[in-house]
């Protein structure tokens, strides 16, 4: 059990919402074992040796099979580090703090396992040169994990911890970027303590970490609705009143 430090409220942490994946429309047995042996070939071979060959031959299936699914190396691994990363689900605590903490750890978890480690940073490393790699990246990777981010902001309107969003275009506009911005945030965040610093992702850290992400969210929501009223300063340089940063 998890006690919310938002509401006080206890609930069961396994509690899970709709995963909200997406799948090819063929063998899933087939692709189970082609990406698992393109992340496996990754972490043996690295990125420069690895052929389609390989990991057809370890795979136990043809090349031309992975060429009807995959045009090229690029799109195979990146679709064998998408899959990874729909493991990753919002647990629901109870609150919006808790939850938070729960897919940081899961998330930190998932970065730990040296096949999503490797493939990740070899993407990322070869998507510097390759914007066709950089921009699939960000179709299976990123867009497809903000649902987790739209999740939470949902559940958390919903528990009135956030504002709801406004109506009309405008209002979609904004939760769009709040959306994309959360995201950033949370993603850079880990990815950097977890995989650049080499520090642990821990359940302090969790904590703290969400603990700021929070206060962060209450300022976003008012750059959203616009600049605040500036009053006359005091003196020279030195405005009155409280400053909303």
């Amino acid at each position: 059990m998890h006690r919310c430090p938002l509401t006080g409220t206890r609930s069961p942490e396994g509690r899970t919402g709709p995963r909200g994946r997406t799948g090819r429309p063929r063998s899933a047995e087939a692709d189970r074992a082609i990406l698992g042996a393109t992340r496996a070939a990754l972490v043996e071979l690295g990125w420069g040796k690895l052929t389609m060959s390989d990991v057809a031959a370890r795979a136990g299936v043809a090349k031309t099979t992975l060429y009807r699914r995959w045009a090229n190396k690029n799109e195979l691994v990146v679709d064998a580090v998408a899959v990874l990363f729909d493991e990753l689900e919002l647990p629901d605590r109870g609150c919006l703090q808790a939850d938070i903490e729960g897919v940081v750890l899961q998330f930190a978890a998932l970065l730990a396992r040296p096949e999503t480690k490797t493939a990740l940073m070899a993407v990322v490393a070869e998507s510097t040169t390759d914007e066709a790699l950089r921009l699939r990246i960000r179709s299976a990777v990123v867009e497809r994990q903000k649902r987790l981010v739209v999740l939470g902001r949902e559940r958390a309107q919903e528990r009135g911890e956030l504002p709801p969003d406004a109506a009309g275009e405008e209002g979609a506009a904004a939760a769009g970027r709040a959306v994309g911005l959360i995201f950033d945030v949370i993603a850079g965040a880990v990815v950097h303590r977890a995989l650049v610093s080499a520090e642990p992702v821990d359940e302090l850290w969790a904590q703290q970490f969400s603990t700021l992400l929070l206060a962060g969210l209450g300022g976003l929501a008012e750059t959203e609705a616009g600049p605040p009223a500036r009053s006359a300063p005091d003196g020279p340089g030195r405005p009155r009143g409280p400053q909303t940063w």
